[in-house]
């Protein structure tokens, strides 16, 4: 496994069309290694250049219908680098020193590929005759809109699925809840003029200002509403990106026409979508009227709801059963600060999803990313100790 998770380090598989690089190359090597296993893995492109990798085992007391499918699910694709000089030890070598897995994508994720295929290989030694079958989903896309686990599901691998590991970078805590997303993009319009005389225009870059105090109120007015959550935190409202003008030079005595504000809103249990698109709209609204020709534009490009598992759910049960065996304490609980994959197989699908896996949750996205391989070998240990109880036990669709 340690192998596997280096060699899968070592691929760069950054979605970079320029460096003419995708997933494409690591889904083959994924492959690969499951056909080593005997198994027939299914490569199907979600975007062009950009395959998923699905695959299937079952146990012989298998029966389609009757008993449960676990997913394990994990994504290829891993942020971009930055600058390679800031690295102490360069993003792609896949070094290791003592404990310690470096480079791009060592936490995020590909230590929790590496421990998915292990888990199903040590399943499928330990318990060939296993009344369940794991499904294997390695997907494209994690890391920009999720255009993997969309395909995934709309093609219907999704349908048989009863229960999903994700294995993503939380410390190995069991994550019940994820935050959910709202990406937003603003365009402010008003009318352009000469800098010296701006009462001869609108300015768009004040009716952006004026939003964003705005909308800090409406986060304040959120997070006193909701309080702190036990594993989320708080609600955010985070403007990201602002540009005026929104495209073209900028120049200084110019008040341009129009500017360009990104929201990365994050949510929590008690937040609708809907609700907090349409408290948007007011606000801007109510600031277009303060304001003669100076015109706001929201566009929500993509919505990933908050998702919550039950507690009682068999899979958190099995999991729970499981995993003293596994790091000699009782259950360690988290939440997942962003959204996953497995917000859209339960917002979607109604798939139970716990997001567990080895890495720091702060290390994703960093520079000197790393991942502990000790960690990396228990969440292998628990992804299969899991798959055996959840589809042995009681093991009836729905039971």
């Amino acid at each position: 496994m340690t192998e596997l998770a280096q060699a899968l380090v070592r691929i760069r598989s950054v979605y970079d069309p320029e460096a003419g690089t995708t997933e494409r190359a690591a889904a083959e090597y994924v492959a690969a290694q499951l056909r080593g296993l005997g198994l027939d893995p299914v490569v199907e492109e979600a975007a062009p250049g950009r395959p998923n990798v699905i695959c299937d085992w079952a146990g012989g007391g298998f029966v389609p219908g009757e008993h449960r499918t676990l997913m394990f699910e994990g994504h290829t694709d891993v942020v971009t680098e930055g600058d390679p000089a800031r690295w102490r030890v360069p993003p792609f070598e896949g070094r290791i020193e003592g404990d310690v897995l470096h480079g791009r994508g060592s936490a995020d994720m590909k230590a929790g590929v590496a421990a998915s295929l292990a888990a199903l290989e040590a399943v499928m030694r330990v318990a060939p005759g296993l009344p369940g079958r794991v499904r294997l989903g390695i997907v494209a896309d994690e890391e920009g809109m999720m255009l993997g686990i969309k395909s995934f599901i709309q093609r219907g691998w999704a349908d048989e699925v009863d229960g999903a590991i994700v294995a993503e970078p939380e410390e190995n805590e069991l994550c019940l809840f994820q935050k959910g997303a709202m990406r937003v993009h603003v365009r402010v319009k008003g009318v352009m003029s000469h800098g010296a005389m701006p009462y001869a225009g609108v300015n768009p870059v004040r009716g952006l200002a004026d939003l964003v105090v705005a909308l800090r109120e409406l986060e304040r007015r959120e997070q006193e509403r909701l309080g702190e959550h036990e594993y989320l935190g708080l609600p955010w409202i985070t403007p990201t990106v602002t540009r005026a003008p929104a495209s073209g030079e900028a120049q200084l005595n110019v008040m341009p026409e129009e500017a360009y504000l990104a929201l990365d809103i994050r949510t929590v249990p008690g937040q609708d979508h809907s609700e907090l698109e349409a408290e948007l709209r007011r606000i801007a609204a109510g600031l277009e009227a303060r304001t003669e020709r100076l015109r706001f534009e929201l566009e929500v490009f993509e919505s990933r709801p908050w998702t919550r598992t039950e507690p009682d759910d068999p899979l958190v049960r099995a999991m729970e059963a499981v995993y003293p065996g596994v790091f000699g304490t009782p259950p360690r609980y988290g939440g997942v600060p962003g959204a996953t994959d497995g917000t859209f197989l339960w917002a979607w699908k109604g798939i139970p999803v716990v997001t567990v896996g080895p890495g720091d949750r702060t290390i994703p996205h960093q520079v000197d990313e790393f991942v502990r391989l000790s960690d990396t070998v228990a969440a292998a240990r628990l992804y299969a100790a899991t798959a055996v109880t959840y589809l042995s036990s009681d093991n009836s669709r729905g039971g």
